[in-house]
């Protein structure tokens, strides 16, 4: 039988080892020791301020939780399943440091709202360091998108070509993805920024304790206004991996492109070295394992998204024991995400260039200049519906005949109608078409240089 739990006096026997291996969760909420210690070390600074502790006791505790980091962080302090969670494992063994004192940190909290104050605590931290990797994502996606303003890559609806594009025009779009998760993690910032410490079990407490102070001294913006609601709402750790599921939506997006171009049928993208594998049985295979992880992973955070949301639906206010579950998905979803943006923002500076000459000739070996067809016949007083059914015809025939628009006769286009004349090969060469897309939003080289101007502005006013 394991060592007896002295809840309290309530409980006279231990519990069965099978039930505290069930109930413990130190084996994956130690990740939050230092956030419950500096949650812990504010709480007994306020115990302090207001009075409820000496000024020296309180001192003592500070020193002694300092003291636990210090031995966490060097690896001298490894609880054990026998101490449950991170919290009694803390509590434990800075009263083994400090002696009775440290029996009073526990004074005006319960585990309820401590649990609820780490894991905000830890959230709004991992928040800061994703919005940070997303920024580098950013300027990586800008840096190429510089290189690249004037090289064309086909466009595609449907898997089908559509028309051809500047190559920075289609890499901002991750970009503007980008932002938005950036900008999202922000509005859950503010929501995961509120302080539930100070709610107790459920009901508040008893003693005179200030919770505004608390509060400013772990730089929160507010107070949860509700004790029921602020030991038991995970609302923010929702949002958050519903942003997160947005983050790796966007990333598998990009890597099937990318796993697409890196095929020989597309043969857009080299795969360098560094950031590619080989088979086991094929010699001459170099697979792209950076983007198919990072699609697969997306499924894992999408899981996890989906376990929060079963497990707290059907939960009675305020705390219940299911809540143990939500961390593991909080942990594995913000490890993955990380690991996603690092690899994919590795895989982009480092592991794949793109070749230029393979994508000039995709542009020019299509029918992805059809509309532009169309639109010199609008120009010049044809109706775009009947300029677009003669185009379709054109298309028809000239697919039977083996040819490319750019391989009609002038003759052929005046019998086609007599709108057309010599300058129609200058209006369907594949940069015409792209430089002439000039409407705001669009690939046209002068608008994918102030897309690029903008964002660099972006990213220096919203650091």
């Amino acid at each position: 039988m394991t060592e007896k739990k002295t809840w309290s006096d309530r409980f006279e026997g231990s519990l069965h080892p099978a039930i505290a291996r069930f109930n413990a969760s130190i084996g994956f909420d130690i990740e939050l020791i230092e956030y419950d210690l500096t949650g812990s070390i504010a709480h007994a600074k306020m115990l302090a301020h207001t009075g409820i502790i000496s000024v020296a006791e309180a001192e003592v505790l500070v020193a002694g939780l300092e003291q636990v980091r210090t031995e966490y962080r060097e690896g001298k302090f490894n609880p054990g399943i026998e101490q449950e969670d991170v919290h009694f494992a803390v509590e434990r063994r800075l009263t083994e440091i400090v002696g009775d004192a440290g029996k009073k940190l526990h004074t005006a909290r319960s585990r309820n709202d401590q649990v609820a104050t780490d894991i905000r605590l830890y959230l709004r931290d991992q928040i800061e360091q994703i919005r940070t990797q997303l920024r580098e994502f950013q300027q990586i996606i800008l840096d190429l998108a510089q290189k690249n303003v004037e090289t064309l890559i086909p466009g595609y609806t449907h898997l089908q070509r559509a028309q051809p594009l500047s190559l920075a025009h289609h890499l901002l779009a991750y970009f503007q993805m980008a932002q938005r998760d950036w900008e999202r993690l922000g509005e859950i910032y503010r929501r995961t920024n509120i302080l539930p410490l100070g709610s107790g079990a459920l009901a508040g407490t008893t003693f005179p304790i200030d919770r505004e102070y608390t509060a400013s001294l772990l730089n929160f913006d507010g107070i949860c206004a509700n004790s029921l609601d602020g030991v038991s709402d995970r609302d923010f750790a929702i949002e958050f991996l519903s942003a997160a599921s947005l983050i790796v939506v966007h990333l598998s997006r990009l890597s099937e492109e990318i796993i697409l171009w890196s095929s020989e049928e597309f043969g857009f993208v080299t795969l360098k070295d560094s950031c590619a594998t080989g088979s086991s049985i094929m010699p001459q295979k170099k697979n792209p394992d950076v983007p198919e992880l990072v699609r697969g992973k997306t499924g894992r955070v999408f899981g996890h998204l989906q376990g929060m949301l079963v497990l707290m639906k059907g939960l009675p206010l305020a705390y219940n024991k299911d809540l143990q579950e939500d961390k593991e998905a909080i942990f594995d979803g913000v490890r993955t995400v990380k690991a996603c943006l690092e690899a994919m923002s590795v895989l982009l500076q480092e592991g794949i260039e793109f070749r230029t000459s393979r994508l000039a000739q995709a542009v020019a070996e299509d029918f992805s200049n059809a509309t532009d067809v169309a639109d010199y016949l609008a120009a010049r007083g044809v109706p775009f519906r009947e300029a677009y059914n003669l185009v379709g015809k054109v298309v028809k025939t000239s697919l039977a005949a083996g040819k490319l628009l750019k391989d009609l006769t002038l003759e052929e286009w005046k019998q086609l109608h007599p709108a057309f004349e010599e300058d129609i090969y200058l209006a369907i060469a594949p940069k015409q078409v792209v430089a002439a897309r000039n409407s705001y939003g669009g690939t046209g080289f002068k608008r994918v240089r102030e897309a690029i101007e903008r964002a660099k502005d972006l990213l220096l006013e919203q650091k």
